[in-house]
Protein backbone atom coordinates (compact mmCIF):
# COMPACT_ATOMS: atom_id res chain seq x y z
CA UNK A 1 0.00 0.00 0.00
CA UNK A 2 2.91 2.41 0.81
CA UNK A 3 3.67 2.50 -2.98
CA UNK A 4 0.04 3.51 -3.89
CA UNK A 5 0.29 6.50 -1.63
CA UNK A 6 0.11 9.89 -2.65
CA UNK A 7 1.45 12.87 -0.65
CA UNK A 8 -2.04 15.27 -0.18
CA UNK A 9 0.48 18.26 -1.01
CA UNK A 10 3.55 18.98 -2.80
CA UNK A 11 5.21 21.74 -4.04
CA UNK A 12 5.02 23.83 -7.22
CA UNK A 13 7.52 23.12 -10.24
CA UNK A 14 10.67 25.76 -9.77
CA UNK A 15 9.06 27.40 -13.20
CA UNK A 16 6.03 28.38 -11.09
CA UNK A 17 7.80 29.74 -8.14
CA UNK A 18 8.25 33.31 -7.71
CA UNK A 19 11.63 35.11 -9.07
CA UNK A 20 13.55 35.90 -5.90
CA UNK A 21 16.79 38.08 -6.73
CA UNK A 22 19.53 38.75 -3.39
CA UNK A 23 20.13 41.72 -5.09
CA UNK A 24 18.08 44.45 -7.80
CA UNK A 25 19.38 44.13 -11.03
CA UNK A 26 18.78 48.29 -11.38
CA UNK A 27 19.07 50.09 -8.73
CA UNK A 28 15.64 51.99 -7.76
CA UNK A 29 16.31 54.94 -7.67
CA UNK A 30 18.11 55.24 -10.74
CA UNK A 31 19.59 58.31 -12.23
CA UNK A 32 18.57 59.21 -16.10
CA UNK A 33 21.16 61.51 -17.73
CA UNK A 34 18.82 64.38 -18.12
CA UNK A 35 19.11 67.26 -17.41
CA UNK A 36 16.39 69.57 -18.76
CA UNK A 37 13.30 68.73 -16.26
CA UNK A 38 10.41 68.88 -18.90
CA UNK A 39 12.49 66.26 -21.25
CA UNK A 40 13.12 64.35 -18.17
CA UNK A 41 9.44 64.37 -17.27
CA UNK A 42 7.80 63.27 -20.65
CA UNK A 43 10.59 60.66 -20.87
CA UNK A 44 9.19 58.82 -17.39
CA UNK A 45 5.65 59.38 -17.92
CA UNK A 46 5.39 57.86 -21.23
CA UNK A 47 7.05 54.57 -19.63
CA UNK A 48 4.73 54.77 -16.87
CA UNK A 49 1.80 55.08 -19.35
CA UNK A 50 2.84 52.15 -21.31
CA UNK A 51 2.04 50.48 -17.63
CA UNK A 52 -0.69 52.08 -16.37
CA UNK A 53 -3.30 54.96 -16.82
CA UNK A 54 -2.25 57.67 -15.03
CA UNK A 55 -4.33 59.86 -12.56
CA UNK A 56 -1.99 62.52 -11.25
CA UNK A 57 0.90 64.37 -12.65
CA UNK A 58 2.82 66.90 -10.86
CA UNK A 59 5.84 67.45 -13.21
CA UNK A 60 9.02 69.31 -11.80
CA UNK A 61 8.67 72.61 -11.42
CA UNK A 62 11.34 75.36 -10.85
CA UNK A 63 10.81 77.71 -7.73
CA UNK A 64 13.26 80.56 -7.94
CA UNK A 65 16.73 78.52 -7.49
CA UNK A 66 15.47 75.53 -6.19
CA UNK A 67 13.72 72.30 -8.25
CA UNK A 68 10.38 70.91 -6.58
CA UNK A 69 10.01 67.07 -6.73
CA UNK A 70 7.87 65.89 -9.49
CA UNK A 71 4.94 63.17 -8.79
CA UNK A 72 2.91 60.22 -11.11
CA UNK A 73 0.24 58.58 -9.11
CA UNK A 74 -2.02 55.85 -11.32
CA UNK A 75 -5.30 54.32 -11.33
CA UNK A 76 -6.03 50.76 -9.32
CA UNK A 77 -5.84 48.39 -12.40
CA UNK A 78 -7.22 44.97 -12.23
CA UNK A 79 -4.10 42.76 -12.88
CA UNK A 80 -4.05 40.96 -15.65
CA UNK A 81 -4.53 37.05 -16.04
CA UNK A 82 -2.92 34.56 -18.49
CA UNK A 83 -5.42 34.78 -21.14
CA UNK A 84 -4.28 39.03 -21.09
CA UNK A 85 -1.01 38.16 -22.66
CA UNK A 86 -1.13 41.75 -24.29
CA UNK A 87 -0.75 43.68 -20.94
CA UNK A 88 2.17 45.08 -19.43
CA UNK A 89 1.19 45.89 -15.55
CA UNK A 90 2.50 42.32 -14.81
CA UNK A 91 5.72 40.63 -15.17
CA UNK A 92 6.36 36.94 -14.72
CA UNK A 93 4.52 34.02 -15.20
CA UNK A 94 3.83 33.29 -11.34
CA UNK A 95 2.09 36.34 -11.01
CA UNK A 96 -0.24 36.09 -14.15
CA UNK A 97 -1.01 32.49 -12.34
CA UNK A 98 -1.59 34.47 -9.11
CA UNK A 99 -3.81 36.75 -11.13
CA UNK A 100 -5.80 34.07 -12.99
CA UNK A 101 -6.62 31.98 -9.71
CA UNK A 102 -7.15 35.23 -7.55
CA UNK A 103 -8.14 38.87 -7.91
CA UNK A 104 -5.39 41.45 -7.92
CA UNK A 105 -4.94 45.04 -8.66
CA UNK A 106 -2.11 47.11 -8.56
CA UNK A 107 -0.85 51.01 -9.18
CA UNK A 108 2.37 52.79 -9.71
CA UNK A 109 3.68 55.73 -7.42
CA UNK A 110 6.82 57.45 -9.03
CA UNK A 111 8.58 60.50 -7.89
CA UNK A 112 11.25 62.48 -9.58
CA UNK A 113 13.90 64.59 -8.08
CA UNK A 114 16.24 67.14 -9.14
CA UNK A 115 19.95 66.05 -9.30
CA UNK A 116 23.29 67.36 -10.01
CA UNK A 117 23.55 65.46 -13.78
CA UNK A 118 20.57 64.48 -14.34
CA UNK A 119 17.18 63.40 -12.54
CA UNK A 120 16.59 60.61 -9.88
CA UNK A 121 13.60 58.67 -10.67
CA UNK A 122 11.74 56.06 -8.27
CA UNK A 123 9.24 53.83 -9.19
CA UNK A 124 7.23 52.18 -6.27
CA UNK A 125 4.65 49.28 -7.62
CA UNK A 126 2.12 48.15 -4.79
CA UNK A 127 -0.25 44.97 -5.46
CA UNK A 128 -3.19 44.08 -3.34
CA UNK A 129 -5.39 41.13 -2.89
CA UNK A 130 -9.10 41.25 -2.58
CA UNK A 131 -11.05 40.25 0.63
CA UNK A 132 -14.73 38.51 -0.27
CA UNK A 133 -16.32 37.74 3.01
CA UNK A 134 -17.93 34.72 0.50
CA UNK A 135 -17.89 33.78 -3.44
CA UNK A 136 -18.96 36.82 -5.82
CA UNK A 137 -21.49 34.76 -7.15
CA UNK A 138 -22.02 32.16 -4.51
CA UNK A 139 -26.28 31.91 -4.02
CA UNK A 140 -26.17 29.77 -1.12
CA UNK A 141 -27.50 31.43 2.49
CA UNK A 142 -27.87 34.73 0.21
CA UNK A 143 -31.76 34.27 2.44
CA UNK A 144 -30.45 34.21 5.69
CA UNK A 145 -28.28 36.47 8.21
CA UNK A 146 -24.68 36.06 8.65
CA UNK A 147 -23.37 36.48 12.24
CA UNK A 148 -19.68 36.46 10.88
CA UNK A 149 -18.57 40.12 10.42
CA UNK A 150 -18.91 43.61 12.05
CA UNK A 151 -21.91 45.85 11.30
CA UNK A 152 -21.57 48.02 8.33
CA UNK A 153 -21.84 51.68 9.23
CA UNK A 154 -23.62 53.68 6.89
CA UNK A 155 -21.27 56.99 6.40
CA UNK A 156 -23.66 59.31 4.26
CA UNK A 157 -27.36 57.84 4.69
CA UNK A 158 -28.35 60.02 1.47
CA UNK A 159 -26.13 57.98 -0.69
CA UNK A 160 -27.37 54.81 0.24
CA UNK A 161 -25.38 51.70 1.62
CA UNK A 162 -22.04 52.39 0.66
CA UNK A 163 -20.19 48.52 1.02
CA UNK A 164 -16.48 49.08 1.59
CA UNK A 165 -13.69 47.74 -0.90
CA UNK A 166 -11.82 45.18 0.93
CA UNK A 167 -8.31 45.15 -0.66
CA UNK A 168 -5.44 42.98 1.49
CA UNK A 169 -1.79 45.12 0.93
CA UNK A 170 0.46 42.73 -0.61
CA UNK A 171 3.57 44.92 -0.19
CA UNK A 172 5.32 46.01 -3.29
CA UNK A 173 5.98 44.32 -6.60
CA UNK A 174 9.84 44.44 -7.54
CA UNK A 175 9.80 42.69 -10.31
CA UNK A 176 7.52 44.92 -12.39
CA UNK A 177 9.50 47.98 -10.74
CA UNK A 178 12.28 46.52 -12.81
CA UNK A 179 10.83 46.25 -16.08
CA UNK A 180 9.59 49.54 -15.73
CA UNK A 181 13.14 51.03 -15.04
CA UNK A 182 14.76 48.85 -17.98
CA UNK A 183 12.18 50.17 -20.16
CA UNK A 184 13.02 53.71 -18.92
CA UNK A 185 16.94 53.16 -19.45
CA UNK A 186 16.36 51.91 -22.92
CA UNK A 187 14.21 54.91 -23.91
CA UNK A 188 16.97 56.98 -22.77
CA UNK A 189 19.55 55.10 -25.15
CA UNK A 190 17.42 55.55 -27.57
CA UNK A 191 17.05 59.44 -27.06
CA UNK A 192 20.94 59.73 -27.56
CA UNK A 193 21.40 60.04 -23.98
CA UNK A 194 23.86 56.66 -22.72
CA UNK A 195 23.49 55.07 -19.70
CA UNK A 196 26.26 53.10 -18.12
CA UNK A 197 25.59 51.80 -14.80
CA UNK A 198 28.58 50.32 -12.51
CA UNK A 199 28.27 46.73 -11.21
CA UNK A 200 27.42 43.20 -12.32
CA UNK A 201 24.26 42.60 -14.13
CA UNK A 202 23.45 46.55 -14.66
CA UNK A 203 24.31 46.66 -17.95
CA UNK A 204 21.58 48.00 -20.57
CA UNK A 205 22.44 44.47 -22.76
CA UNK A 206 22.33 41.95 -19.54
CA UNK A 207 21.97 38.58 -19.64
CA UNK A 208 19.05 37.79 -17.48
CA UNK A 209 17.24 41.27 -16.56
CA UNK A 210 18.94 43.78 -19.41
CA UNK A 211 16.64 45.37 -21.77
CA UNK A 212 17.51 43.15 -24.60
CA UNK A 213 17.00 40.24 -22.57
CA UNK A 214 14.62 37.14 -22.72
CA UNK A 215 12.64 37.56 -19.07
CA UNK A 216 12.65 41.65 -18.36
CA UNK A 217 14.07 43.39 -21.09
CA UNK A 218 11.85 45.06 -23.28
CA UNK A 219 12.34 43.78 -26.08
CA UNK A 220 11.95 40.49 -24.53
CA UNK A 221 9.77 37.42 -24.92
CA UNK A 222 8.08 38.86 -21.93
CA UNK A 223 6.88 42.31 -23.85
Amino acid sequence: MSGCTVPAWSPPPPEMMPIVESEPVYPNPVLIPISDPQCAWEAVADVIDDYFKLQREEPVRQIGDTFNEGRIETYYQVSPTLLESWRRDTAGEYERVENTLQTMRRRAMVRVRPSEGGHWVDVAVFKELEDLRTPEYASAGSATFRYDSSFTRVVNPTAGNQAPECWIPKGRDPILEQRIIGHLIFNCNELGYSMQTKGAGFGVQGSGFGVQGSEFGVQGSGL
